[in-house]
C-alpha cells in the first residue's frame, strides 16, 4: 500500500479517510460510533505510524495516496440530535 498505509489498521485507514475529508475529531468519532477519546486515539496512532506531525499532513497523505479525492464526502451524514 502507498506511503505506509499498510502499517495502519483498517480502522485507522477509515479514520484517515474521514480526517482527509476535513471532519473534526468529534464528527469522526460520531461517524465511527465511538467515544471522542477513542476517535482521537485512532488519529494519534495513525499520525505516529505515518510520521505525520499534524492533522494537515494526514489530509495531504489521504489525498496523495488516493484514499480520498476532491468532492468525496465519505459515509452518509447522520442526523444530529439535540
Amino acid at each position: 500500500m502507498a506511503a505506509g498505509l499498510d502499517r495502519l489498521t483498517d480502522r485507522e485507514r477509515e479514520v484517515l479517510a474521514l480526517v482527509g475529508t476535513g471532519l473534526s475529531s468529534e464528527d469522526t468519532a460520531r461517524r465511527l460510533v465511538v467515544s471522542p477519546l477513542t476517535g482521537k486515539t485512532h488519529v494519534s496512532r495513525a499520525m505516529v505510524k505515518l510520521g505525520a506531525r499534524d492533522r494537515a499532513q494526514l489530509v495531504v497523505l489521504a489525498y496523495e495516496t488516493g484514499l480520498v479525492r476532491p468532492g468525496w464526502l465519505g459515509w452518509p451524514a447522520r442526523p444530529r440530535h439535540g
